[in-house]
């Protein structure tokens, strides 16, 4: 997944805890939708993550704030891997997902 020291490769995905029952039921690595939510009370740049119908959490927001607008603008559906994290990370952040941005276009 990604390239060795590309940082996009390990974007955090937040409030996973509140989808953590959901989480759980997904393997090791999978593929996810970014769905923006430009309707969001909270962030009106929140990005979601969603696999199966289901969202998982959101992009980081220092993330989203970049890729907000290309994502909101792409013709079709935008998607990447996405792997759960390792215990130490957990352990360490609380950050239960991670998404592979690697292979995105960086945005300007």
């Amino acid at each position: 997944m990604g390239r060795m020291g590309d940082v996009r490769a390990r974007i955090p995905v937040v409030a996973g805890l509140a989808y953590i029952e959901r989480l759980a039921r997904r393997p090791s690595g999978f593929q996810v939708t970014l769905v923006p939510e430009p309707d969001n009370r909270f962030f009106p740049q929140a990005i979601a993550v969603v696999a199966g119908g289901e969202k998982l959490g959101y992009v980081a927001p220092e993330v989203s704030l970049r890729y907000f607008e290309p994502i909101a603008a792409a013709a079709g559906v935008i998607t990447c891997a996405a792997r759960r994290s390792a215990p130490i990370d957990r352990e360490t952040s609380g950050v239960e997902l991670f998404l592979d941005f690697s292979g995105m276009p960086d945005p300007a």
